[in-house]
């Protein structure tokens, strides 16, 4: 069993009734990665529902998760020939910290044509890309960031402006990516707006969306990660994932907050 594996393991208690444990090695700051706290969500719906692979998953950060127990309360909406739909309450002490909904699927068996009109970016290969390992991030224990553009930020404290992020990402103890690591990459680059402002101490995510599109192959994990419009405070980040080979194999989008200091 994967570190990630082990990290984001689950246990059934009841019928709807799941526990897991937020561990040390995912946080962001004092706080969990949102991208692992929607991981064991996403575990949990894998156990629970009749079929076993996220097609599309969001969820709603209600209040920063604590290293410990946490508890998952499935609700089956309903469960069709091709997909399976619920939602899911994180708890912890009686406390909701996250709300989840989902549909699952079988996404190898999906079908149908395929269309779209951007392309993949031709970046340097991941073998060309040092990871970030500075700043005291917990985080980067666990995942690799390797950034192809951007990275300035962080080396010299330069923003380039751009409003976004090309790089790899990988698990530091080199386990192959499967669905629930996607959820996992979903939200494991720094924010974008980091390339507009600098590195900013709090980015929180209000919610994040995450649609599957195929079982990612093995090796390092394509992202681009990008921002266009912050209203008031109120960013979207839109992200893409392609695999090794440089298929497709997820998009999302997540709505944060940003706090600039300004003095």
């Amino acid at each position: 069993m994967s570190g990630f594996d082990e990290d984001t393991a689950v246990h059934k208690v009841a019928d709807t009734h799941w526990q897991a444990n937020i561990v040390p090695g995912w946080r962001i700051g004092a706080a969990p990665n949102g991208g692992y706290t929607l991981a064991i969500a996403g575990r949990v719906l894998s156990e629970a529902l009749a079929h076993s692979d996220p097609l599309t998953v969001n969820i709603m950060y209600l209040a920063p998760p604590q290293l410990g127990p946490v508890d998952c309360y499935v609700e089956r909406l309903r469960t069709g020939g091709s997909t399976s739909h619920a939602t899911l309450t994180m708890r912890q002490e009686g406390k909701a910290v996250a709300q989840v909904s989902a549909c699952y699927s079988d996404v190898a068996a999906l079908h149908g044509e395929s269309w779209s009109s951007a392309q993949r970016p031709q970046i340097q290969p991941a073998a060309d890309c040092t990871p970030i390992r500075e700043h005291g991030i917990e985080f980067r224990q666990r995942v690799n960031q390797c950034y192809a553009s951007g990275s300035e930020v962080f080396r010299r404290g330069e923003p380039d402006g751009s409003g976004c992020f090309n790089g790899w990402l990988s698990l530091v103890d080199g386990t192959d990516p499967d669905l629930l690591v996607l959820l996992l990459f979903a939200d494991a680059m720094a924010p974008p707006v980091f390339t507009v402002f600098g590195a900013l101490n709090w980015v929180p995510t209000l919610e994040l969306s995450v649609s599957v599109r195929a079982h990612p192959a093995p090796g390092p994990v394509q992202a681009r990660f990008q921002s266009r419009y912050m209203t008031r405070g109120i960013i979207e980040e839109d992200g893409e994932l392609w695999d090794s080979t440089g298929q497709l194999v997820a998009v999302s989008r997540q709505t944060s907050k940003v706090r600039v200091n300004t003095q």
